[in-house]
């Protein structure tokens, strides 16, 4: 979904440099980056990388598909299980109880000790960047209660300090959600196999009904039986399924 609104595509270390050529250089992939031992080691070079992330997603613009989700969700009852961290659902038109961020958020900060359980949004923060070194100038964003750095609220490589606080208790909803529904859809949209949460997810969500259209332009194979696998990336199929179901719903 991210990649057809114009992110840059982070798999394999050859596609992380294309989008960050500093990185190369210093030979760091982004396993290595997404690790949050860097907020201690290194702070700067660790906000170098989340603020350059959290600038451009707050400029990127979601593209049509989400426009085409958000209208079915206006007919069905609908809700959102994502391993994107960009916020591109609550801003294609999602309300947040909609929408289970199950790696987290980086529209929200936490504390990196942490010294409480407590999330809050970094609205309003900008981290300055040097792009030929990708490293943050200060001010760091830091924790209001005890002046420690700030870090996203994500869910990093060998993360063990992650406070999960709403994403925890909306992914509780969601299951209880998911319980309740007889006649389940799932629409699973460019999730693969290296981190597949959110493939794992879709296929036990949808084992009852079996209706599960995996759109994947890489791996959409589907188990027989248990679904359709579109090869095909979101932006080019959600609005051509869009117009098949018009007719159905006029």
């Amino acid at each position: 979904m991210g990649v057809d609104s114009g992110l840059p595509d982070f798999r394999g270390p050859e596609g992380f440099w294309r989008a960050y050529p500093p990185y190369r250089r210093l030979g760091l992939r982004f396993e290595e980056l997404a690790d949050p031992e860097h907020f201690d080691d290194d702070p700067e070079l660790a906000w170098g990388f989340y603020g350059h992330r959290l600038a451009l997603y707050r400029a990127t613009v979601p593209h049509p598909g989400f426009d085409v989700l958000l209208r079915w969700s206006r007919r069905l009852p609908t809700r959102v299980f994502t391993s994107n961290v960009d916020g591109a659902f609550q801003a294609a038109g999602f309300p947040d109880e909609a929408v289970v961020e199950c790696h987290g958020a980086i529209g929200t900060l936490q504390c990196t000790r942490p010294c409480s359980e407590a999330t809050w949004s970094a609205e309003g923060r900008d981290v300055a960047i040097d792009e030929e070194t990708m490293r943050a100038r200060p001010p760091l964003p830091t924790c209001p209660r005890c002046g420690a750095v700030a870090r996203p609220n994500i869910l990093m490589f060998g993360d063990g300090s992650w406070v999960p606080g709403v994403h925890a208790e909306r992914t509780a909803e969601h299951r209880a959600w998911l319980r309740r529904q007889d006649e389940l859809a799932v629409i699973e949209l460019g999730a693969g196999t290296a981190v597949p949460t959110v493939r794992r997810h879709a296929e036990l969500a949808s084992a009852a009904s079996g209706r599960l259209v995996r759109v994947n332009v890489r791996e959409p194979d589907v188990r027989h039986g248990r679904g359709v696998g579109l090869a095909a990336g979101a932006r080019e199929t959600l609005p051509a399924l869009d117009d098949l179901l018009r007719d159905a719903w006029t």
